[in-house]
């Protein structure tokens, strides 16, 4: 499945089974960075050999259109600076999915991860007809949820203890998105 996004010097595109190196450097980058909103890892995340094996997975469960595991790579540096990815997708009657992303460190507050979480959504909405895409933050990470904002997600309530975070119960806010031109298959 060839699905992919340009913008700028950037593309966002569906992980493949070669990215396994690529991605592991990017986690390992930014291990420190993404630690107080990600869950605790296990060493084999942050290894070629561990993402060789979750690729697996992964490539399956887009092949089945039950997950979609993008991610943003800079096409000058030839290196991935970011994940976007849809789980937990859910067909009839629901329609839905959650939304997760993480953006290198370097990266940060040039609007890409705005732009790949938009063109990512609007395929989710037009190419996998989803009615509904959420997200949850952090309430503390003020970045997370002005991409969210920007793009028109609502928030719809607050969660006590939501997500098992950095070894920590964490609150979040609940948001979500509507696909106002959903239609039936």
């Amino acid at each position: 499945m060839d699905v992919h996004f340009d913008f700028d010097h950037y593309q966002v595109r569906l992980i493949k089974s070669a990215d396994a190196v690529m991605i592991a450097n990017y986690f390992m980058r930014n291990r420190h960075h993404l630690e107080p909103w990600e869950p605790k890892r296990a060493n084999a995340f942050f290894t070629p050999e561990g993402w060789k094996q979750r690729l697996l997975q992964l490539v399956e469960l887009h092949k089945h259109n039950l997950a979609f595991y993008f991610v943003i790579f800079d096409k000058q540096e030839h290196k991935i600076i970011g994940t976007v990815s849809y789980s937990n997708i859910t067909r009839f009657p629901f329609h839905a999915s959650h939304l997760g992303y993480s953006l290198d460190e370097k990266y940060q507050g040039n609007g890409i991860m705005q732009r790949a979480v938009k063109e990512t959504v609007d395929w989710m909405f037009s190419v996998q007809n989803l009615h509904r895409v959420m997200a949850a933050y952090i309430p503390h990470n003020e970045k997370s949820g002005k991409v969210l904002s920007t793009l028109g997600f609502v928030k719809e309530g607050e969660a006590k203890n939501y997500l098992y975070i950095n070894g920590e119960w964490e609150d979040h806010i609940l948001t979500s998105k509507v696909n106002d031109d959903w239609k039936p298959d």
